[in-house]
C-alpha cells in the first residue's frame, strides 16, 4: 500500500492543500518560481500552508526532492509567469466615500489578513494621500518593531510621493482639508528623518487579485 503524502502549492497556478501527486503537479508544472512540498499528514500540510513556503524551503524555495519547479513555457499564460508574493510583509490599502471624501486606512499582515493598525475616518482627503499616509504608517509601525518586512500598497502614485519624499496633490488646504494635511504634513517630517530598510513594492492585483487591505468599496 502506498505512503499516504498530502502537497502544499505555496506558490502555483491554484495554490492550496492536495491530496495526490498528479493534482499538485497540475498546479506547479510551467509555472516559474512554483513552491509546494509534500508532507506526510494532513496535519502538518495544513500547519506548513499556514506557515507559508519561506518557513518551509528555505530561501531558494525548492520543491519536493529540492527540485525546482518547472519553469514557465512559452504558450502559457501571463499569470502563469506572475511574480511571487512576499507574504512575510505588511499590505495597506485605503478606504474612501468620494474623491475627495472621508477617508480611512488599514494595514494587515498579508499572509493572515490580521488588522495590524487602522486609521480614519478622517474628514475629507483623497485616495492618494490616504494611501500615502497608510504607507508611511506601516514603515514607522515597522521601525519601532526593528523589522525589515516588505510594505505593499496598489497606489504606483503614493509610493513614488514616499520615495520622493514629496506629495504632488491637487486638493486645496482649507479648513475642511486641515486633517489631513496636517498628518501628510507630520508623515514628511518622518519621511525626512528618518531612513529604512524596507521594500516598498506595487501591488499586483490583475495577476494577484485585490490587495489584502482591501475595503471592498470598488
Amino acid at each position: 500500500m502506498a505512503k499516504e503524502k498530502y502537497y502544499v502549492v505555496w506558490v502555483g497556478h491554484n495554490p492550496g492543500i492536495y491530496d495526490d501527486w498528479t493534482a499538485c503537479k497540475a498546479q506547479v508544472e510551467g509555472f516559474a518560481g512554483a513552491k509546494f512540498k509534500s508532507y506526510p499528514s494532513r496535519s502538518e500540510a495544513e500547519q506548513a500552508w499556514q506557515n507559508g513556503w519561506e518557513q518551509n524551503l528555505g530561501p531558494n524555495g525548492l520543491g519536493p526532492n529540492g527540485r525546482a519547479a518547472p519553469s514557465v513555457k512559452s504558450g502559457d499564460s501571463p499569470a502563469s509567469n506572475a511574480r511571487v508574493i512576499d507574504y512575510d510583509s505588511i499590505s495597506v490599502d485605503v478606504g474612501t466615500r468620494g474623491n475627495p471624501g472621508p477617508v480611512e486606512y488599514k494595514g494587515v499582515d498579508t499572509r493572515t489578513g490580521e488588522v495590524l493598525f487602522a486609521y480614519g475616518p478622517i474628514a475629507k482627503g483623497t485616495n492618494n494621500l490616504g494611501e500615502f499616509l497608510a504607507i508611511v504608517h506601516a514603515l514607522a509601525f515597522l521601525k519601532k518593531r526593528g523589522s525589515s518586512k516588505t510594505v505593499y500598497s496598489d497606489s504606483s502614485t503614493a509610493i513614488k510621493w514616499v520615495r520622493q519624499k514629496r506629495v504632488d496633490s491637487q486638493l486645496v488646504r482649507d479648513e475642511s482639508t486641515r486633517e489631513i494635511w496636517s498628518l501628510v504634513d507630520r508623515a514628511l517630517l518622518w519621511l525626512h528623518n528618518n531612513s529604512y530598510p524596507n521594500k516598498l513594492l506595487k501591488w499586483d492585483t490583475a495577476s494577484w487579485g485585490e490587495i489584502k487591505a482591501d475595503y471592498g468599496r470598488k
